[in-house]
């Protein structure tokens, strides 16, 4: 049985992480569990969470602080299933399916004694959900199926109770905007990547540097000694290039002091991808950093993908996943950006969608976002025109995971 795993980022007030919502079912062919091993599936993903890919990797490193939300129905709560999951990580979600019975009443109860968080979601005011809301810490609202006025009076009336809301699928920074007015803690949908565009905006100096640097490796040789001047000028970027190959990623431990030794050790596909992702940080320095996480994760996602598919092309396929978001980062069109940096043309029409239907760094783009929102019927569809088995593509997410929270922690930021 495929076992998939995806996560959607939940970010607070402030736009930083809170945490994320692990997405998974038993397989590609059903959005629900079939009802005929359900207890069997759900102890697969749990399982598949903490031992394969592991809660440190989906939760960005390391354990503490952020929180792991978990989709449960009626079987998989009273199953007593949440047991093997640590309290102080976890939030219980339970699905709009589930009804406010004696036996669901009792398992809520029981996991606010345990000390676990209880989520509702795609909440609707029902008489049925009245009773469940009495152990619920987040109440969840679709800000797609309920009207404005029907969520003023839910954060109304259960925000004075204490309970926190987070609004789900919120598309555009209007949407972001008009819920955090309206007093929602949490927040969940594509509204960080979306650009703020404004009128007569200059992008500042020093993102117009990293743009410059990026627009230098599009050449198809490189100039080390040109390219090694333009680091070394840079405080910044010479100390994240020195500590970057001197981490454990590489195993030198600090034998490398100099600029031009640094890009020797990295040689011409490690430094294209290297300034590339160091550039990211200064990108986003006034966007949530789940930006860069977002976009370092695409970029090795990608080119894992492409490397499984056997195609040539996994250069390319990396900075299609690293620049896939550059439009939020500058808040420029996403056109516009991609000419001003050079990026070859393959990628620039997979990433603005005029590649012509079936080239591969389109299909490969495809997997990323069905991956991300949780289409897994699409998956499986997109995985069988790139000739890659399903299980290997849950296995690429997994590696990207673990490959993106080593080298944000040691080598980008």
């Amino acid at each position: 049985m495929d076992v998939f795993v995806a996560r959607q980022a939940i970010l607070d007030r402030r736009k930083n992480l809170y945490g994320y919502e692990l997405l998974f079912r038993a397989g590609a062919a059903s959005q629900q569990f079939d009802g005929g091993q359900p207890e069997e599936a759900t102890a697969q993903v749990i399982a598949n969470s903490l031992l394969n890919i592991g809660l440190p990797a989906l939760l960005g490193g390391k354990l503490g602080g952020k929180k792991a939300f978990f989709n449960f129905d009626r079987t998989g709560l009273l199953s007593g299933l949440h047991s093997v999951l640590p309290q102080e990580l976890t939030v219980v979600e339970l699905l709009e399916t589930v009804e406010a019975d004696t036996d669901v009443i009792a398992a809520c109860r029981a996991l606010h004694k345990e000390g676990y968080q209880i989520a509702l979601d795609d909440f609707i005011v029902k008489s049925n959900t009245n009773e469940l809301t009495r152990w619920a810490d987040i109440i969840k609202v679709d800000m797609r199926t309920t009207s404005r006025a029907g969520q003023e009076r839910m954060l109304r009336t259960y925000g004075a109770r204490g309970i926190a809301m987070l609004a789900e699928k919120v598309e555009t920074h209007e949407e972001f905007e008009w819920a955090l007015q309206a007093g929602y803690d949490y927040f969940q949908g594509y509204f960080f990547a979306r650009p703020q565009l404004m009128r007569d905006r200059q992008i500042p100096a020093a993102k117009m540097a990293c743009l410059r640097l990026l627009r230098e490796l599009q050449a198809p040789e490189l100039d080390f000694q040109h390219l090694g001047l333009l680091i070394s000028t840079d405080v910044a970027f010479s100390y994240k290039l020195l500590r970057f190959v001197n981490s454990a990623l590489f195993g030198h431990r600090g034998g490398i002091s100099s600029i031009r030794s640094a890009l020797m050790v990295l040689g011409e596909t490690g430094i294209r991808r290297w300034v590339a992702l160091a550039a990211l940080p200064t990108l986003a320095s006034d966007k949530p950093d789940e930006l860069v996480t977002q976009s370092v994760l695409r970029a090795r996602f990608s080119s894992l993908l492409a490397d499984a598919a056997g195609l040539p092309s996994s250069d390319q396929a990396f900075v299609m996943g690293l620049f896939s978001m550059l439009d939020a980062l500058v808040d420029r069109p996403l056109d516009q950006v991609l000419e001003e940096t050079g990026v070859a043309a393959p990628v620039t029409a997979a990433l603005l969608g005029t590649a012509p239907a079936g080239e591969p760094l389109e299909r490969i783009f495809s997997v990323i976002r069905e991956y991300e929102a949780g289409d897994w019927d699409a998956v499986e569809r997109s995985a069988g025109g790139l000739g890659i088995p399903v299980a290997s593509i849950t296995m690429a997410y997994g590696s990207s995971l673990r490959w993106t929270a080593e080298l944000l922690s040691n080598a980008v930021q």
